[in-house]
């Protein structure tokens, strides 16, 4: 295993003196019986400059301390063994995303005791630096039951709205913190090139343009920088933002999610860095390193992307942290030699590790690595600069615990309004009447007999995807929410006869009197590689409930999806189609819609397929024969273009 010699070494073996000192200051006690008064300590002191603060107690601390402020745990093992957090000086707590919650159906109050129970401990350890509480809030607070659920970024790039996107930042920061939260793995600025991948709803489109414009989001969820091209300091009701991933995972060989992209440098920097360049202009405080590889080498491992590129060419101040295991994955199988993984995520730049194997391991591979000069002290210095920087500008020193004065804003009526604005704004009109002359939409409140059909009419886990709740999502009413259905119910004339079937198999559609039909079919919920896809069909049973019903009766097809699919066989049956990707909870905004109480204004954020042999293909391309073009988008009302 060769030393990393990508930074200068501090000289730690000058004399056996000089070791036995090091060795001393490693094992300085962190534990509660140890703690100190520290309230009279410089870096306690708010009116000190940052970089004044980070330098008086870094300088403080031991080397077993600066490695434990490099960990992040899940919470799972904090309450398995709270001690960890005190024993080992912790720096970091992540509700993960496949058992995120304190328990089922959580308060805010149940999450707030749980992070401030945690912050209780790390605030007994020597030096009393508390934790950063991290988790995924990807399109609203997803991980909390009742928390308001916006679409998945795939919808809000066909706002084209940069303005919402940051009040929607605004109103998750408020969800979060009401939690006791203060830092988020949010957002996704990944430019998804390739629809056959499984977050490519993560990502609010295919032109790096528009994903730069919808970095505004990182405003939202943690103000505007006093110093552009800074990180930001946070004010109460604002969290930590989280730009990821860095970089490529949207340009992977055939979109497989934690696979390799291909590309030289400048197609990487024109297609996949510039969104980064810009949330770093915005002062966004951490990085998110991408599982995925750039010519066959990992990010993870990636020197000259994460330390030449991100932190010297982009100058980024705030930290870099890994994803989920990612650091284990350096080595195939994962886990297989820990020591060599630490020592290559760690020298190529990442600050902070997700869920290392245990403290123990995690704080004896990097010291044995530290005292043998694989790892200098001068990048431990670094990492634990980057990281008590946040904490710093995050308040977290001053303001340790959840503002209960909060736990009202969780899925509240104003939020919640909020997201029935971005879903009404994200529909795309795609198809209005089988002959341009003729539009179908809008449907009539005051019909006599209706049929609404489909898997996703009446569930709200289909209409909200994965990142709900859990990392995959489920199908099923598993929040709080409007679903189409009802939404439907509460818009038609009360002397509307509804008929609802999931299913249609069996029944004579055309002698029922149905004046229309609403389908609603798409994708069942999936995150990460789960969602790989190559085939990028609707799944059987929509195709089915499309071909009965749009036989039979007049249709509108509403498709809930995280991408475009094949629509080219099927699209002739139906009288109009809305693509209405991930909508989340507020089902109303789509019935704001199709019954004409707002036109349509979303424009595609992704080039519509006609056949995945086309793929990849984006605007741009020399060759581009799309069913529907980038930035498609159909006004109903007016019967035009969006303009």
């Amino acid at each position: 295993m060769a030393a990393a010699s990508s930074f200068p070494r501090e000289e730690i073996y000058g004399s056996s003196v000089l070791l036995a000192m090091l060795v001393l200051f490693l094992w300085i006690p962190t534990g509660a019986c140890h703690r100190e008064d520290t309230s009279h300590l410089p870096y306690r002191d708010v009116h000190l400059p940052v970089d004044k603060r980070v330098a008086d107690l870094l300088a403080r601390m031991s080397l077993r301390e600066k490695i434990g402020q490099m960990m992040q745990f899940t919470y799972t093992k904090a309450v398995s063994d709270p001690s960890l957090i005190s024993e080992y000086a912790v720096g970091s707590l992540l509700s993960g995303g496949n058992n995120p919650a304190p328990k089922p159906f959580a308060s805010p109050k149940d999450w707030a005791d749980m992070v401030d129970g945690f912050q209780k401990q790390a605030l007994q350890t020597r030096l009393a630096v508390p934790l950063l509480y991290g988790i995924d809030a990807v399109h609203g607070h997803n991980s909390v039951f009742g928390a308001t659920i916006f679409p998945h970024n795939i919808g809000l790039g066909c706002t084209r709205d940069p303005d919402l996107i940051r009040r929607i930042g605004e109103a998750t920061a408020l969800e979060v913190q009401a939690t006791g939260i203060s830092y988020v793995f949010s957002p996704t600025i990944s430019v998804c090139r390739h629809p056959s991948w499984g977050r490519c709803y993560e990502s609010f489109g295919e032109d790096p343009e528009l994903v730069q414009n919808m970095t505004e989001i990182i405003h939202g969820l943690q103000g505007h920088p006093s110093n552009p091209g800074h990180p930001s300091s946070i004010s109460p009701g604002k969290v930590i933002a989280t730009a990821k991933h860095f970089v490529g995972d949207g340009g992977t060989v055939n979109g497989t999610d934690k696979g390799n992209t291909i590309s030289s440098f400048k197609e990487l920097s024109k297609n996949h860095i510039k969104p980064f360049e810009l949330a770093v202009h915005k002062g966004v405080q951490s990085v998110m390193v991408s599982y995925s590889s750039w010519h066959g080498v990992k990010l993870h491992s990636n020197h000259f992307l994460l330390t030449y590129v991100l932190k010297k060419r982009l100058n980024f101040k705030g930290l870099v942290i890994s994803d989920f295991r990612g650091v284990s994955m350096l080595t195939d199988p994962p886990d297989f030699n820990s020591s060599y993984s630490i020592m290559t995520a760690i020298n190529a730049g990442i600050d902070m590790v997700m869920q290392p194997l245990s403290a123990e391991s995690f704080m004896s591979n990097l010291t044995k690595l530290v005292l043998s000069g694989q790892v200098s002290v001068g990048r431990i210095n670094d990492a634990v600069r980057r990281i008590l920087g946040v904490k710093f500008r995050a308040g977290v020193f001053e303001h340790p615990f959840a503002n209960r004065s909060f736990f009202n804003v969780v899925g509240s009526k104003i939020h919640r309004t909020l997201a029935r604005e971005a879903v009404r704004k994200s529909l795309v009109l795609l198809k209005n009447g089988k002959q341009s002359s003729s539009p179908f939409l809008p449907l009539d409140k005051n019909a006599k007999k209706i049929l609404v059909a489909g898997s996703h009419a009446d569930d709200l886990g289909n209409q909200c995807g994965g990142w709900t709740l859990t990392r995959n999502g489920a199908s099923g009413n598993i929040t709080i929410g409007t679903t189409i259905l009802s939404a439907i119910r509460k818009t038609v004339s009360p002397s509307t006869e509804i008929i609802y079937k999931r299913n249609v198999q069996g029944l004579q559609l055309s002698d029922e009197g149905f004046e229309y039909a609403i389908v609603t079919v798409g994708e069942f919920p999936y995150s990460q590689e789960d969602g790989d896809n190559m085939n990028l069909t609707i799944p059987e049973e929509g195709l089915q409930t499309i071909n009965d019903v749009c036989a039979a009766v007049q249709c509108l097809v509403i498709l809930i999806s995280g991408r475009p699919l094949t629509l080219t066989a099927h699209l002739p049956l139906m009288d109009a189609l809305v693509a209405a990707w991930l909508p989340g909870t507020e089902g109303e905004g789509i019935t704001d819609t199709i019954f004409g109480d707002h036109d349509f204004q979303g424009r595609l954020s992704r080039t519509w397929f006609k056949s995945v042999k086309q793929l990849p293909m984006n605007y741009g391309d020399p060759i581009y024969d799309p069913l529907f073009p980038y930035d498609y988008g159909l006004k109903m009302l007016s019967g035009s273009y969006p303009t």
